[in-house]
């Protein structure tokens, strides 16, 4: 035992060490080193033993006999909480602290410890302690701090401060321990006298140790002045405890040290948790202090000193907050008409509205996944509200009924929340993990429509636990829907947007008649014409039968009216279509066809003209914004009755109109489309068909080549229907290319208007620099600041040069150019280089950054040099360049003003009488006689010579040597520059001559001192010495385009910038789940199979960031990887460089911080020019502006980060490395904020686990301190993870507004400096309606990795930026597509959050914020003066993925009640444009595809019956124009043309037209148009399979770096069925049509009309080998094609995986079909292959001319009898005895000689040609497919037959046979070392037009030698 406890404490130490070793150098903080460290949460959480431990490691070098007493107690303190050491790691703890207390005993070689004297030891330490440290001067600096309000401490000092009060609370907690034993007339009464004097003044260590989030409520914090700020201060003081509220009991404890409050009384009365009360309390504070903001400061309250009176709150800031927070309550109560919980608004004082305020947002903060459910949220406060509205009137506080529990004590998660989060849980449990029918459960917005009905109430209060609310589903009985039922079917297309089709088919049926009639209008066309009627009132009908059939599930719960006002509306349609239809049918069988005066044409004019009227008026009062007002106020019962009849009634989606300009420009959009489309549908698809339809129609006697069943004696109804279905598909379909083409224009017009683009190059920022300060002072200074006083010592000149604007631009530009520094975007020169001055100095000019400055003096000395003109023509030549002409005058007086300050006495004179006689010479034109310019360089040779000296530090040697260089200059200005005139004058100087001969002149130097002196010198001699042009810096691109994006924003239309006091206060949030947070050096280092390591990567991707990167951490560009490993800091340095470059949370971390960076030091500046405690520093500095408390504490006011990193917690205990980063990033930013769920086992006998909802941020030691801690009812993941991640972290979140920002974002310094401009569009003119989502413009960051990025990084950006510019406007149609939108945090937190959760429907869970701001009245609009970075996926089977789980999420949203709403609700040009920019796209797309399947069938039709050749020599006619104009256009969509106009349109607006045009080019020669056609493949896959079967998930697509080569079998599992079947499906058909088909102009008229269409194939089954790296190398082909063997011949099994099994992938790739309807609808879908066999057959020559019915039952004979042969090869008998083998092998060498024998036979007998062979391979293949997918349908019928393993073994061949075809052309084109080379200058042409050294990458980091 003696040897295991010494091995365990030796693994301890071992351990210890390397975690010493592995934190070290990590954050700005102190880490938690040593056993500190590693305390289990079961101890932590009930003792300080952490602190005292950590108090340990700190006091351990000053005095190691404390720091054993210390761990003494720790480890007497763990052994009495848990003596047994139950707790999860509590035993391995105790075993390390042993260990450490045992090394430091052995620390003291042996001597005896006398542990009698601990107390006494300690208690000197603690003395002497206090006494270093100046504890007692720190109380009396708190306490002066009190009184008087100002605070003096900086940053450093206040973090020592927090560390020093830590340790005196531990060494004080540990002495009152040790004390109980110790002597009272001794130490212990010292001790104990002390304890007394700490209890009575315990503020300052309380308050600075009292965790909290923001505002330090509990105890007042001496290193926060938040406190401090009146608004803060009014805030608290009008939550305080008034004497006339009802009594608290006696013993009720107040948390803290603070007053009592309104808080205090409803955590007692309601029974909220602690830290949710805590959180809110925050919440609502930060609320009002941030809308008394806006106002003037508040006044104070009392007429006495300042700073002990509390300020008052304003009425309308507590009104303002009062109306947001309320008003979907509000709405709520008058949509259900009943009474508000108090009478009005003006009824009731301020301290009632802020009690419902706090209760509100209590009951929200602990709703858990009840806050998906506003309604609800408004239900239990419409009664809780009543409830204390009852306590207020009382004297004394008692709890509430409703919450009371049996122990009589309240709890409002337990008797509220836990009830309807228990009925929710068991209805999520029904979805089977999303695989179940929605029908069969309810989800959030069921629940929540529950109370949309004033039958909610029939819940009561409190609620019954047996109302149908609460009722939880039961096994054999589903319980009912609310007021939609979800079901999988593309009838919800129809149902949603029954308006469009009804459009287009009544439109496609005039212009059809119109061209029948060929464009003559007389009464027949007339009244053919009106045949529309009919076919209007059945549409509906139709519409109305579906609202019947697919409210299926919802009858029985369903509100009464509603299901009253379906069955009204299917009888109104269903008579009215019978009795039009019947009208219409009677008005064509009259006689009189040309007699409009008969009685049933003019009944039924009348009545389609009333169903019209009606219709129109119905539309216009719903729909028309004019009429909508009148129609909402009218409460007439005519009105009213008919609304209700025409649309049902939602709380949600009432006053869905616009303004009448906004409706009239998005009508006249889509008007002119309506002209484009129908003009060209008109003359190039309908007119065409009309002759060959008549012609077909009216041919006889048309020879088929095949037994027909259908066509005979219907006027080839068919062929017709062949000839005009891919037109109709294309008609149904093409005015989402009208749309594309008119969006781009519009998008285009609309950018150039918002100056988009106008600064597109460096060469511009170059030209334009100079009105940068003038426009940054517009719009990005605030009021304040412009007030600032500057010297003005030549007024004249700073007006003209624009100084007091250089001035204010200054410091923020520094800071942008640091920024990037620090990014190493740019090097140390390039800094230096676009830094510009402060322009505060007493120089008379603007001084420009020396990028826009260097080499330009180099050149005006060469005019001058070359200058045979006047002193007028010199200047003029000059002054050409304007930046020349700012260097030589900056240079003339910053020399004067360097000389000025260097000497004195005679050679001050000296340099006064010199720029005298200069300046009189250029006033008199002369200074070219003045001066002899040759001498010039000479001049300025002896200047830099002296400038050289004065930069660096002072020392007599160079003091020396500046006076000698001043004397070189003077010799050389006097007797070399000047004229001999003015020479002669100077040299008989008396004065200067005296000095001269004595050895004065020059003798004694002022050595630069002063910091505007130093900066002056500095820069004369960059501008003398740089001699480089610098029209290219910087060199980065990135750093190029943002200060080009940066710079273009300057000029763009933005809000005036408010001082950041005044702004509106936001928080940012990011949920986070276990991507990659920072890369470890192991991840940096690791290679793939082809050598290449992530650092090496990003080496070569960035070359000239890595030497930036090794410049700034001072090293050499020689520097290795091993050299970096050396020093801690530096590794730590290199895995955040390479995390910076990746997409990591560590990354976006970074990015958002920058807004409190941005907010600091704008807060900083604004104080500086108010003189606030700034006295002592020059004027306008940023200097220190991140350690100053004020500006600090403005910017936690107004900015608050939070990550949610879901499971944290796990992560933590399991060790996670992604633990370890998220606690590094937590050390480098204080503010930042993490909220995690944390789960513990309840330890009763039922195993359930407890959840809390945790916030933490970094203590001062660098360790997770909680902030809150708050219980929820139970799992908190219903639904959807990422929005109930988002969901149970919200609550953490402050401010007005929220951003939303995934973690793969980025943000820059100069984007957020404009987040102030950005909020203030919250209080802009957008409409009728204030925003409630302003959408923000993305850069996609990663497009220089690859071609594919780039394609995808283009795609993405003219979505973002010049597509959601339209759908914001004219369109009124943006929604919430992502990240980063900035949210109106109040309106969504009320009205169900930033996202929906429910189970697969919302698995596009972001778009639904959009879908339900706008159904709730707000209103979202785009922003593009501002941008963050977004990443994107780079590799082919990233975007795949990606798209693909887009695609499934859109194939939800058809299904959702949403879309249904919006599509209902909007009117008729609103829901076009919301229709095409969501689902209509994937629908569109999905035609597209379906376009070709049409054409082909019919082609293929045509081919087997014959008719084509038939009609072909009958008529000559087949309507070749239309199909030609059908196939153009769906080949142009399908290549990705119109995806690509926008694309255009955006690079010719913020690129340029010739850079536009040479980008098209190169992303064409790159093969775009094949990854755009594979794309349309993967859309229309999971999109259509979606809709058909379900199965959208979300699927993690990686974010990493893609340039490894992927596997051919990984290729093929992926793409199998979504590309490659369908393309050998597209393929098939075409050979047949080739084989079979006639066509009048041979094969060129062939490959015209079936080019998109192999195009498409090639595409779909070689796109992801042309775009996989090595694809075409030979090496890799053939270990692709033994992998791909493998993986095919191995056997699946329980646990294999699909990427190891060909079964067990098969096995996964059926899990979708799961239904009957399914597999009703797959069957349906399968039978079209019956077509190949049923056609080849008859055109075989062995069949001659035969037509009979009999040649087909032959031909499945046949088919029978090949399979049956197949079995007998492939079976295999599981008793596998020597005479079973022998017998088989015997029977299958018969069956083969047969076989042989039987086609010999045929061929000579039945003239079987070789043709014929293949001919039938190709029939059977189609039908072999049909019979495996007929199998996999009805599996359990194969199975039950026992025949799946026969089939199982089929389809392994047809996956053996697609991988050949595929595999074949590959394997050739690998032969040719060329096409490898091809292949990655295609890939990667954007890294070799960069100098990249992609063929490094390629070729891996491996030493090409042998071993």
């Amino acid at each position: 035992m003696v040897g295991v406890s010494q091995n365990w404490e030796r693994l301890v130490r071992a351990t210890l060490k390397r975690e010493q070793l592995r934190t070290a150098g990590q954050g700005h903080g102190r880490t938690p080193s040593g056993i500190a460290g590693a305390v289990p949460p079961s101890l932590s959480r009930a003792t300080n033993i952490e602190a005292i431990l950590q108090a340990a490691d700190e006091i351990q070098a000053e005095d190691p006999h404390v720091a054993r007493i210390l761990c003494e107690q720790a480890y007497s303190m763990a052994q009495n909480l848990d003596p047994s050491s139950d707790g999860r790691g509590v035993l391995q703890f105790k075993t390390g602290l042993m260990s450490v207390i045992k090394q430091k005993l052995a620390k003291r070689d042996g001597a005896r410890i006398d542990r009698g004297r601990d107390i006494e030891r300690l208690w000197k330490f603690y003395e002497l302690y206090k006494r270093r440290h100046k504890v007692d001067d720190i109380e009396r600096e708190e306490q002066k701090w009190r009184e008087s309000g100002t605070f003096s401490v900086n940053l450093g000092d206040a973090l020592e401060m927090k560390k020093v009060l830590a340790t005196l609370r531990a060494l004080v907690e540990v002495m009152e321990a040790l004390s109980k034993d110790a002597d009272p007339g001794g130490v212990g009464g010292l001790i104990m006298e002390e304890l007394h004097g700490i209890r009575k003044a315990d503020a300052t260590i309380s308050g600075e140790l009292t965790p909290y989030n923001i505002v330090p409520l509990e105890a007042p914090s001496f290193t926060n002045v938040i406190g401090v700020f009146p608004e803060v201060r009014g805030a608290m003081s009008a939550i305080r405890y008034a004497e006339h509220f009802p009594r608290l009991p006696a013993d009720f404890e107040v948390s803290g040290q603070r007053d009592a409050d309104m808080f205090d009384l409803l955590e007692y009365v309601f029974g909220f948790q602690k830290d949710n009360v805590r959180n809110q309390r925050e919440n609502v504070v930060l609320a009002i202090a941030n809308a008394q903001s806006r106002r003037e400061k508040p006044a104070q309250a009392d007429q006495v000193e300042p700073a002990q009176a509390d300020p008052k709150i304003d009425e309308k800031p507590i009104n303002d907050v009062f109306s947001k927070v309320l008003d979907n309550y509000i709405k709520w109560c008058k949509y259900l008409r009943i009474r508000l919980a108090y009478n009005s608004l003006e009824a009731i004082n301020r301290e009632r509205k802020l009690f419902l305020i706090s209760l509100y947002f209590l009951i929200w903060g602990e709703a858990a996944n009840v806050r998906f459910l506003p309604e609800c949220i408004c239900y239990l406060f419409h009664h809780m509200a009543k409830e204390l509205d009852a306590t207020l009137d009382h004297g004394e506080a008692v709890p509430a009924p409703s919450c009371r529990n049996a122990s009589g004590s309240p709890s409002f998660l337990e008797k509220i929340i836990r009830p309807i989060y228990d009925t929710m849980a068991a209805e999520a449990d029904r979805n089977s993990n999303g695989k179940a029918a929605h029908s069969a459960w309810r989800n959030y917005d069921d629940f929540n429509e529950y109370f949309w009905s004033p039958a909610c109430f029939e819940l009561r209060w409190p609620m019954r636990s047996d109302s149908s609310f609460l009722l939880k589903p039961k096994k054999s009985k589903r319980t009912g829907k609310s007021s939609f039922v979800e079901h999988r079917t593309f009838l919800h297309l129809y149902r949603s947007f029954h308006r469009l089709w009804i459009f287009l088919i009544l439109m496609f049926q005039a212009l059809t008649i119109i061209a029948f009639r060929h464009m003559y209008i007389d009464l027949v066309t007339f009244k053919m014409i009106l045949s529309v009627g009919p076919t209007f009132t059945i549409m509906n009908f139709i519409e109305s039968c579906l609202d019947v059939l697919l409210m299926f599930g919802a009858y029985t719960t369903a509100r009464g009216m509603a299901i009253s006002s379906l069955v009204i509306k299917f009888f109104w349609c269903g008579l009215s279509s019978a009795f039009v239809t019947y009208a219409y049918i009677k008005v064509m069988q009259e006689k009189s066809g040309k007699n409009s005066d008969s009685l049933y044409f003019r009944l039924y004019i009348l009545v389609l003209g009333v169903y019209v009227a009606l219709r129109l008026v119905l539309a216009l009062l719903l729909k028309f914004p004019a009429c909508h007002a009148l129609s909402e106020m009218s409460d007439q019962t005519f009105f009213q009755f008919f609304k209700w009849i025409y649309q049902e009634r939602y709380y949600v989606g009432r006053g869905l109109y616009e303004r009448i300009s906004d409706y009239c420009r998005y009508v006249l959009f889509w008007l002119v489309i309506f002209v484009c489309k129908f003009t060209f549908a008109y003359f190039l698809q309908i007119k065409p068909l009309v002759v060959p339809t008549k012609t077909i129609v009216h041919l006889r006697f048309l020879h088929y080549s095949w037994h027909d069943l259908v066509s005979r004696n219907n006027n080839n109804a068919l062929t017709i229907a062949s000839l005009w279905a891919p037109v109709l598909a294309i008609y149904l379909m093409d005015i989402y290319i009208w749309y594309t083409l008119l969006s781009a224009i519009v998008g285009g017009v609309m950018g150039a208007r918002a100056r988009l683009g106008e600064i597109r190059s460096l060469d511009m920022v170059h030209k334009r620099f100079e009105s940068f300060p003038e426009a940054f002072t517009k719009n990005l200074i605030s009021p304040r600041m412009k007030g600032v006083p500057f010297n003005r010592q030549a007024p004249e000149v700073s007006q003209e040069m624009n100084k007091p604007h250089a001035a204010l631009f200054s410091p923020f530009w520094n800071e942008i150019i640091k920024s990037l520094r620090e990014e190493d975007y740019i090097s140390n020169r390039e800094m230096d280089l676009l830094s510009i001055p402060s322009n505060t100095g007493s120089l008379r000019l603007v001084q420009w950054p020396l990028f826009l400055l260097s080499s330009k003096i180099f050149l005006a000395i060469d005019l001058a040099l070359d200058c045979k003109d006047t002193q007028a023509d010199l200047w003029s030549r000059i002054c050409k360049d304007e930046y020349m002409a700012y260097a030589v005058q900056e240079c003339y007086y910053s020399i004067e003003k360097v000389l000025h300050s260097l000497v004195d006495g005679e050679g001050r004179l000296w340099v006064e009488r010199i720029y005298r006689e200069m300046n009189n010479s250029m006033s008199e034109g002369s200074l070219v006689l003045m001066l002899s310019f040759k001498k010039l360089p000479l001049v300025v040779q002896r200047f830099t010579a002296l400038t050289g000296l004065l930069i660096r530090n002072e020392t007599p040697d160079l003091v020396r040597g500046a006076a000698k260089a001043v004397y070189d200059l003077y010799e050389v200005v006097t007797h070399d520059l000047l004229s001999p005139d003015l020479r002669e004058q100077l040299d008989t100087w008396n004065i200067l001559a005296r000095a001269r001969h004595e050895g004065r002149l020059f003798s004694r130097i002022e050595w630069p001192r002063d910091s505007d002196i130093k900066e002056q010198v500095k820069r004369l001699h960059l501008l003398l010495t740089v001699k480089d042009a610098t029209a290219n810096i910087p060199k980065n691109l990135e750093a190029r385009r943002r200060l080009e994006f940066f710079t273009n924003s300057l000029f763009m239309n933005m809000p005036p910038a408010l001082p950041v006091s005044e702004m509106m206060s936001f928080s940012v949030f990011t949920p986070y789940y276990s991507e990659t947070v920072l890369y470890s050096s192991k991840e940096l280092r690791e290679e793939n199979e082809d050598g290449i390591s992530i650092l090496f990567y990003l080496q070569k991707i960035f070359p000239d960031e890595w030497e930036n990167f090794l410049e700034r951490i001072g090293r050499g560009k020689s520097t290795g990887d091993a050299d970096l490993q050396e020093s801690l800091s530096d590794s730590l340095e290199l895995r955040f460089w390479a995390s910076y470059r990746g997409q990591t949370l560590a990354r976006t971390v970074r990015g958002m911080m920058y807004y409190r960076r941005a907010l600091m030091l704008q807060s900083y500046l604004e104080q500086q020019s108010l003189g606030v405690d700034y006295s002592h520093t020059k004027l306008l500095t940023t200097q220190g502006f991140e350690s100053s408390p004020e500006a600090r504490a403005q910017a936690d006011l107004k900015f608050t980060y939070v990550v949610s990193c879901q499971i944290y917690g796990q992560q933590k205990q399991q060790k996670k490395a992604e633990a370890a980063d998220i606690a590094l990033l937590l050390q480098r930013n204080e503010a930042l904020r993490v909220a995690f769920i944390h789960v513990e086992e309840s330890g009763g006998a039922d195993g359930k686990k407890e959840f809390y909802s945790k916030l933490v941020k970094a203590d001062i030691n660098g360790k997770d301190q909680e902030i809150y801690s708050i219980k929820l009812p139970g799992d908190p993941k219903l639904g959807e993870g990422k929005p109930e991640n988002q969901n149970h972290a919200i609550i953490f979140t402050r401010g007005e507004a929220i951003q939303t920002i995934d973690m793969n974002q980025d943000n820059y310094l100069e984007e957020a400096m404009k987040i102030r401009n950005l909020l203030e569009e919250f209080r802009g003119d957008h409409g009728i309606r204030p925003p409630t989502i302003l959408g923000v413009r993305e850069h996609v960051f990663t497009g220089s990795v690859s071609s594919l990025a780039w394609f995808m990084s283009n795609q993405e950006t003219s979505f973002v930026t010049l597509g959601q510019r339209v759908l914001a406007c004219p369109l009124k149609v943006r929604m919430h597509y992502g990240h980063p939108d900035v949210f109106d945090r109040i309106f969504h937190i009320s009205r169900g959050g930033i996202s929906k959760a429910s189970r697969v429907i919302n698995i596009s869970e972001d778009i639904y914020a959009g879908f339900n701001s706008t159904l709730r009245q707000g209103n979202v609009t785009h922003h593009e003066y501002i941008q963050v970075g977004k990443g994107r996926d780079v590799g082919l089977n990233q975007i795949a993925l990606f798209e693909g789980k887009v695609a499934g999420g859109n194939g939800e949203q058809v299904l959702s009640r949403d879309v249904y709403r919006l599509g209902q609700l909007f009117d008729f040009f609103r829901m076009l444009s919301f229709y095409f920019t969501t689902v209509g796209f994937y629908v569109c797309t999905m035609m597209t595809v379906l376009t070709v399947y049409i054409f082909l069938y019919g082609r293929a039709y045509l081919a087997f019956s014959g008719l084509d050749r038939a009609i072909a020599l009958q008529a000559k006619k087949l309507g070749n124009t239309a199909l030609d104009a059908v196939l153009n256009a769906q080949f142009l969509v399908q290549i990705g043309v119109f995806t690509a106009v926008p694309m255009i349109m955006g690079f010719i607006l913020e690129l340029g037209l010739l850079k536009a045009v040479f980008s098209f080019i190169t992303m064409q020669l790159q093969l775009c148009s094949v990854f755009f056609t594979f794309s349309l493949g993967t859309r229309t896959h999971y999109f259509g399979r979606t809709i058909l079967h379900g199965g959208a998930k979300y699927r993690a697509t990686g974010r990493g770096f893609v340039v490894r080569h992927i596997k051919f079998a990984e290729n093929y599992r992926l793409y199998s069925r979504s590309h490659f079947v369908k393309a050998l499906e597209v393929a098939l058909l075409l050979i047949v049509y080739i084989t079979y088909g006639y066509t009048e102009g041979g094969a060129v008229s062939f490959v015209l009309l079936t080019l998109s269409s192999w195009f498409l194939v090639v595409s779909w089954l070689f796109a992801p080998y042309i775009f996989n790296p090595s694809g075409f190398e030979w090496q890799k082909t053939v270990e692709d094609f033994d992998d791909w063997t493998s993986w095919l011949l191995y056997k699946g099994g329980v646990g294999v995986k699909g990427e190891n099994s060909w079964e067990s992938w098969w096995d996964e790739e059926q899990m979708h079909i799961q239904t009957l309807r399914g597999r009703l609808l797959e069957t349906i879908l399968s039978l079209r292959f019956l077509i190949f066999q049923y056609g080849i057959v008859y055109k075989l020559h062995l069949t001659g001319t035969d037509t009979s019915l009999t040649i087909y039952g032959f031909s499945w004979i046949v088919l029978v009898v090949i399979v049956m042969i197949f079995k007998i090869f492939t079976y295999s008998p599981k008793k596998k005895s020597s005479n079973i083998q022998l017998v088989m092998r015997f029977m299958q060498g018969l069956i083969s000689l047969g076989l042989v024998a039987a086609l010999c036979l045929i061929v000579l007998l039945r003239k079987l040609s070789i043709a014929d062979v293949f001919a039938c391979i190709l029939a059977f293949i189609p039908t072999g497919w049909l019979i495996l997918c007929l199998a996999v349908t009805w599996k359990k019928v194969v199975r039950s037959l026992g025949l799946w393993d026969s089939v199982r073994e089929f389809a392994r061949m047809y996956d053996a046979g697609m991988g050949i075809i595929i595999f074949a052309p590959v394997a050739v084109l690998s032969w040719f070392p060329f096409i490898s080379t091809f292949q990655s200058r295609l890939l990667f042409n954007q890294a070799f037009s960069r100098g990249l050294e992609i063929s490094l990458i390629l070729a891996g980091n491996k030493a090409n030698v042998e071993t």
